[in-house]
């Protein structure tokens, strides 16, 4: 049986008058990766402070392992240009953790090379990448990304997934992962969840591909596009939800609430 890290039982979020979240259910298991796309204003943000606990729902449930260990990646990290921080000493902030620990962390992502260096001076695919050190310092149960190829290429965003995958299979954790558009889904994400303020459809990547509350909100993928993600699996996942409103069908990354 699925080792469920974290449920959302009909959970609703208001803000004001404003309706964020309608009546969202999902699951987050042991050693899988959950992909949640969605267009702008879909409450993808919302939801995973919800599931941080950061926020708490207007209505429903939201039910966690006791003692649950997050690593959170979020979509941006905004440092003053004027700190004298080396990407070592920007690791050892984060968690209190000690050289040895931090320069471990480092290598599990590739990043060793990287631990003299000004976090300032990163690419967009080296800061991503300390990033991802940061997250996974505290060996966590369940890893929240929030856009983590946001401002990378092609190539740098093929290698974080690479390495979300081998971190995943490390500390066979869950992984919840955010993202504005199934297009670039990794290949071996075992489940997307498509949200427009409610779930509007769940399964495989070439499951949702195909599905016409996908199709409304994001159009056909290209057969370029959808290599990127091809997923193989010996069993299936149902279909749910309703098919989403066009009203909202446009793409740009970053949400903003």
């Amino acid at each position: 049986m699925p080792d469920s890290l974290l449920r959302l039982e009909d959970v609703s979020l208001n803000f004001g008058d404003k309706p964020i979240l309608e009546h969202v259910s999902l699951s987050l298991e042991r050693g899988e990766i959950t992909t949640l796309i969605g267009p702008n204003g879909a409450g993808k943000s919302s939801l995973v402070r919800i599931a941080l606990g950061l926020l708490k729902p207007s209505q429903g449930l939201l039910v966690r392992q006791n003692a649950l260990r997050f690593g959170y990646m979020p979509q941006k990290l905004l440092i003053d240009d004027s700190l004298p921080l080396t990407v070592l000493r920007f690791l050892q902030l984060a968690h209190r953790s000690n050289k040895s620990e931090a320069l471990r962390t480092l290598a599990m992502v590739e990043g060793e090379h990287l631990a003299g260096q000004a976090v300032q001076k990163l690419s967009g695919g080296e800061f991503q990448r300390v990033l991802l050190a940061r997250a996974i310092l505290r060996k966590p149960d369940l890893l929240v990304l929030d856009e983590p190829v946001q401002g990378v290429d092609m190539s740098g965003q093929r290698e974080l997934y690479r390495l979300i995958t081998q971190v995943r299979n490390e500390f066979h954790c869950g992984v919840l992962m955010v993202s504005h558009d199934l297009h670039l889904v990794m290949k071996q994400t075992d489940h997307v969840i498509c949200l427009n303020r409610h779930v509007c459809c769940a399964g495989l990547p070439e499951s949702i591909s195909t599905h016409p509350a996908y199709l409304q909100l994001f159009g056909q993928p290209e057969e370029s596009e959808l290599a990127v993600y091809t997923h193989h699996h010996d069993h299936q996942h149902g279909l749910s939800g309703e098919p989403c409103s066009s009203e909202n069908s446009h793409s740009h990354a970053g949400e903003k609430k």
